[in-house]
């Protein structure tokens, strides 16, 4: 999975401005898949403490590197059925928040039912002419019951992808102003990333903060300038569960070895 998001990002973005956010648990997978990328690009964690952390570990280092970049975030664990389709709405997020630089536009996909595991995001209105579809976010829902999910569906509410696109500047604000401990965690040992004393400084911060999830304690937790893209026309699934990997070869008309009865 971590080739095909790589793959699909490099539509868009060259894969030598592409960093790859890993915990050093996985090494032994992800060592043989990742021989080609230059050692600044991989952003390895002593261990997992969450989304939040993973993002701000990767902006923070990135500052170093282009501190007036503007960046879009992937999980790696995404199916998407139409990957130049997908990708063109990132280049259209790009575009709208180049023009409007305090936005962050993430992408929903135009749900097909009542997902109950899914974070969803309630349009709200147009942020303006210019910006084709581009609504800001009224509210999200994180795992709805599913009477709240059919209802959410019914109001044409999108599924959130956790794909998003933002100056890093404004990121970096809105983790500042949502999860201030930990960013203040971070901002202490800033000045050893891509040091020699990187690794050491990390190691020890790791082992001093909680789990901080990016999508509960930072979108929700601060919706103002947020906004969302709708994906039209394009299967997606995240693969977090057996049941959706399923899901998606079946209707990829996929037989994998494993699966055969």
């Amino acid at each position: 999975m971590i080739e095909q998001t790589r793959r699909r990002v490099s539509l868009s973005v060259a894969d030598d401005h592409t960093l790859i956010a890993l915990t050093r648990a996985h090494e032994r997978y992800y060592e043989p898949l990742l021989g080609d990328v230059r050692q600044q690009n991989l952003v390895i964690q002593p261990d997992n403490r969450g989304t939040a952390a993973a993002i701000l570990y990767s902006l923070l280092r990135l500052s170093k590197l282009e501190s007036t970049a503007y960046v879009a975030l992937f999980p790696s664990d995404h199916f998407v059925s139409d990957e130049r389709h997908f990708m063109r709405h990132v280049d259209l997020a790009f575009h709208a928040v180049r023009l409007r630089p305090e936005l962050t536009v993430l992408l929903g996909i135009a749900a097909d039912s009542g997902e109950t595991a899914y974070g969803w995001i309630e349009p709200g209105q147009a942020v303006g002419a210019d910006y084709t579809g581009i609504c800001d976010v009224h509210q999200f829902w994180e795992k709805p019951s599913a009477e709240l999910a059919k209802l959410l569906l019914d109001r044409a509410c999108l599924w959130n992808t956790f794909v998003m696109v933002a100056r890093l500047s404004t990121l970096l604000g809105l983790i500042m102003v949502t999860a201030p401990e930990l960013y203040r965690s971070f901002a202490r040992i800033s000045s050893a990333l891509l040091t020699s004393s990187e690794d050491r400084s990390i190691e020890r911060l790791y082992a001093s903060i909680d789990d901080t999830d990016f999508s509960r304690e930072v979108l929700a937790g601060r919706p103002t300038n947020l906004a969302v893209l709708p994906v039209h026309g394009c299967q997606w699934s995240d693969l977090g569960e057996p049941a959706r990997v399923i899901d998606v070869l079946s209707r990829q008309r996929i037989q994998p070895r494993w699966n055969l009865t």
